[in-house]
């Protein structure tokens, strides 16, 4: 048991006073219970130590410490530095036994949760900073109980009236005795309960008054319940948590040893019947004042007549009002004395001030004496013996100052060692709640994949039904619609009824895309709300496996150089926080700036009109409609947008501005920020990732493209490309557009921009590369359909149903390889030859059929 008497610093008001008692540590709440004297039955108060820290100093003095709460700090004090130190480690070890055994997860939790918390449970730090101290037997533990409690200089100064009722049921159980109450039956007082200590810890500091302290106006309530049960509970708690009773005296000790304590118990209850009667002579008075008033009241009530009663009403009034011109007299007396005392103030004050003048006199005067009297001595003295007088002066104070040096260093050793050892034991239970709530929230985040899963699959099973509609009931097909309205409102009901989510979904992402697209059509809708609840179950999953290792990784990275290890983490997405940063990178190693050639073409686009001008302000209303950045005319993105397409029409007037370079800008000034960086990344895609003549009138690479992927389809998925000759599919139609604008509008932004993250580090082999790898994602949904009609209009829109971003991924840079950039090359230039003597041969055509015409005539 950790037991023992310590000092405790009670403040009441400006007064700081030390009180003896007993402290008492509960294992099973890891509180420690402090009382007035061991014997007491109820405690005072409690600290709890569970989330308390302990702190010692060395200027407080010996034996002072500290045990900081949230809430409070309490300042003990114990009889020596060894009974500190020992009391310090015992709490140290107490509160982690307490955390470590509260942080464990019960059987049967998630194997997830359980697999960081091994090997946390062991107790005995790996490194001891505090050897263990010796337990000092005459101040802590059990044996102390049968010691007379510490001697305080007055006999009130240890009681506290915060807690009457407590005084009071452990005074009388300490002077009757459990067995000698019990067999009274209860006879001397009766109370209603136990008292428990005060859960609010603004209440556990007591109200303890110095001797002298007059009770305030109030009286005690009797209680009416039988006490032998409280009694019976008190018995218990003493035998089994104390050995100071007699029956234990007399079996562990000798004849003298129980004299000498049954003297000492005998001069502690002495100590105790002095200051009870003090209590019991302040509840006298206040008793007699409400006895007095009780009697008043009853001779009001017995009086026979009326005129009896307004007898004594009146005299109540007289005295009343006796009183009140009393208390003015009193107060006039009060103003008059506070006159004469300022006036005796000022008096003081300046008598202080005339004593202060005589003494700074004096001490002139005596110091003029001491130098004198030091000069005469000097004059009169022996040199060489003045000489050794100094110095072994000096040399006693020396040895005087560096024996305290000596016990300050010592002091500081042992304050170090401790706080050693709590930084050491805090930053443990510190992380071992982080690793608790680590766990925590890594099931919480498979929990919710889970439910998004499963929401996910509700609904396809609801669009299932809702393509079934037409041959369904009236009342089966409304019963579905209305289940497609109520999964359609999901999200407004999370928001209003959810109170904490961990990864909640707004409507819009980082980079002001639409989480959720509003489509006007209801099937889509359906779709729309199934991709959003696959893409955050994709993200919950891989947040702690994939991301967050991976934006170590990028963390880690200081200056960017061209390498494979950074092509691989290009590959693998750019992280939100760095991706800026690597984009300017790479525009900046291909496109060397050039200082105010931005601000030159902007005046050039203002002082002269562009003939793109009006196309390019067709377009801006329509780019990127699904994005909060671009979906209004008075977005503030707009206009840069407009300025950036302006200054590259003047600055490429080859092709001027082509229809998709709106979207290709507006993508990069959504990353970049700054539309001069925005601008030269425009020119970096169109001028040095993309062939040439790809935006230019006849877009002919842009067809030779189409043709090349074709072959790759063919080469690629075999059975895919014969599924689409069977049904005279051109896929062309299709992906034209992926090409010409690098899958925006296409994709959804997660995806997309980690597309563009290789793309713009790598080229136009990531478009072939990607190209492919969405129609062997969805190669299988495909080959199910047989009807031309029906796989067109899935072509339409199952890119927008990718919605695991890593699988896409592997697919594209590791199940197709491999895809060399030679072979791309000559499949171009095959194509491009073909394509060209096609538009020639198209063109004698035309000739021949003009001439044929002209020739025939009108």
């Amino acid at each position: 048991k950790l037991c023992g008497y310590l000092n405790k610093l009670g403040i009441k008001g400006p007064i700081k006073t030390w009180k003896s008692r007993w402290f008492f540590y509960d294992e099973n709440k890891c509180n420690l219970l402090y009382y007035r004297t061991a014997q007491d039955i109820n405690p005072l108060g409690s600290i709890d130590l569970s989330s308390a820290s302990f702190d010692c100093k060395v200027e407080n003095g010996e034996g002072v410490f500290e045990i900081r709460t949230p809430s409070r700090v309490f300042t003990l004090k114990a009889i020596s530095n060894q009974a500190m130190m020992y009391w310090l480690q015992q709490l140290q070890m107490r509160r982690w036994e307490f955390c470590n055994a509260q942080s464990r997860f019960p059987m049967g939790s998630s194997q997830l949760v359980n697999e960081p918390l091994a090997g946390r449970t062991s107790v005995v730090d790996s490194e001891d900073f505090l050897p263990l101290v010796k337990t000092p037997t005459e101040a802590v533990g059990l044996k102390a109980a049968s010691l007379p409690a510490p001697q305080t200089s007055t006999a009130l100064q240890n009681i506290s009236l915060k807690h009457p009722w407590t005084e009071i049921q452990n005074t009388v159980y300490s002077i009757c005795g459990s067995k000698q109450l019990w067999g009274s039956n209860g006879n001397v007082f009766t109370f209603s309960e136990l008292q428990e200590p005060p859960e609010n810890p603004d209440e556990e500091q007591e109200a303890e008054v110095e001797a002298g302290c007059a009770v305030k106006g109030g009286t005690l309530e009797d209680g009416r319940m039988d006490s032998r049960l409280n009694w019976v509970r008190k018995a218990k708690w003493m035998n089994s948590g104390f050995p100071g009773l007699p029956e234990e005296l007399s079996r562990e000790r000798n004849p003298m040893d129980k004299v000498s304590v049954l003297q000492q118990q005998t001069l502690t209850l002495t100590e105790e019947v002095k200051s009870q009667k003090e209590l019991v002579k302040l509840l006298h008075k206040a008793l007699e004042a409400a006895q007095q008033e009780k009697r008043v009241s009853s001779m009001y009530l017995t009086a026979a007549e009326d005129k009896d009663r307004l007898e004594l009403v009146r005299h109540k009034v007289r005295q009343i009002a006796d009183l009140t011109s009393r208390l003015e007299a009193l107060e006039q007396e009060k103003k008059e004395l506070e006159q004469i005392l300022t006036l005796r103030d000022s008096h003081i004050q300046e008598l202080k001030k005339h004593v202060q003048l005589l003494m700074e006199k004096n001490h002139a005067k005596q110091e003029v004496i001491t130098a004198l009297t030091e000069q005469m001595a000097r004059e009169q003295s022996d040199p060489l013996e003045e000489a050794n007088t100094i110095t072994v002066e000096t040399l006693y104070k020396q040895q005087k100052e560096i024996e305290h040096l000596k016990d300050d260093i010592e002091a500081y050793k042992t304050q170090n060692q401790f706080l050693n050892s709590e930084i050491h034991q805090v930053t443990r239970l510190w992380t071992s709640v982080a690793e608790n709530e680590k766990a925590l929230l890594m099931k919480c985040a498979c929990l919710q994949a889970r439910n998004c899963q499963m929401e996910s699959k509700y609904l396809t099973v609801l669009r299932k039904l809702q393509e079934a509609v037409p041959g369904l009931p009236s009342s089966h097909a409304e019963l579905v619609r209305n289940l497609i309205q109520e999964a359609l409102q999901w999200d407004v009901k999370e928001k209003a009824e959810e109170g904490f989510n961990l990864n909640p979904v707004s409507e819009y992402d980082e980079y002001g895309f639409m989480t959720v697209p509003e489509y006007e059509v209801e099937d889509w809708k359906l779709l729309a709300k199934i991709q959003a609840l696959e893409i955050k179950s994709n993200n919950l999953r891989s947040q702690e496996v994939v991301e967050k290792p991976l934006r170590d990784r990028w963390n880690s990275i200081g200056e960017l150089s061209p390498s494979a290890e950074l092509k691989s983490l290009i590959r693998s997405g750019i992280p939100v926080e760095h991706r800026q940063r690597v984009w300017r990178w790479i525009v900046s190693r291909h496109c060397g700036h050039r200082p105010d050639y931005y601000q030159r073409l902007l005046r050039r686009s203002k002082s002269t009109e562009h003939p793109a001008c009006r196309q390019i302000e067709l377009d801006l209303p329509r780019t990127l409609t699904n994005n909060k950045h671009f979906s209004s005319p008075t977005s503030q993105l707009i206009p840069k947008l407009r300025r950036v397409l302006l200054a590259f029409s003047w600055h490429n007037p080859a092709i001027g501005y082509c229809q998709g370079l709106n979207r290709l800008a507006a993508v990069a000034l959504l990353v970049l920020e700054d539309e001069e960086s925005a601008f030269w990344c425009l020119v970096h895609i169109v001028e040095n990732l993309m062939p040439a003549d790809y935006y230019s009138d006849t877009l002919i690479t842009s067809q030779v493209d189409q043709r090349v992927f074709k072959d790759f389809l063919s080469e690629k998925l075999p059975r895919l490309m014969a599924h689409f000759e069977h049904y005279r599919i051109d896929v062309s139609l299709i992906t034209f557009n992926w090409f010409l604008v690098a899958f925006v509008d296409s994709l959804v932004s997660d995806i997309l921009l980690r597309v563009w993250d290789a793309f713009l580090y790598e080229g136009t082999k990531v478009i072939f590369r990607y190209a492919l790898a969405i129609f062997k994602y969805n190669e299988e949904e495909i080959l199910r359909i047989h009807d031309s009609v029906e796989i067109y209009q899935y072509l339409r829109f199952f890119t927008r149903m990718i919605t695991d971003g890593r699988k896409l991924m592997n697919i594209a840079f590791n199940d197709l390889n491999p895809f060399p950039m030679k072979l791309l090359k000559s499949r171009r230039s095959m194509h491009r030859e073909e394509l060209e003597a096609e538009l020639c041969e198209l063109e004698q055509i035309k000739a021949a059929y003009v001439k044929e015409r002209a020739e025939q005539g009108p």
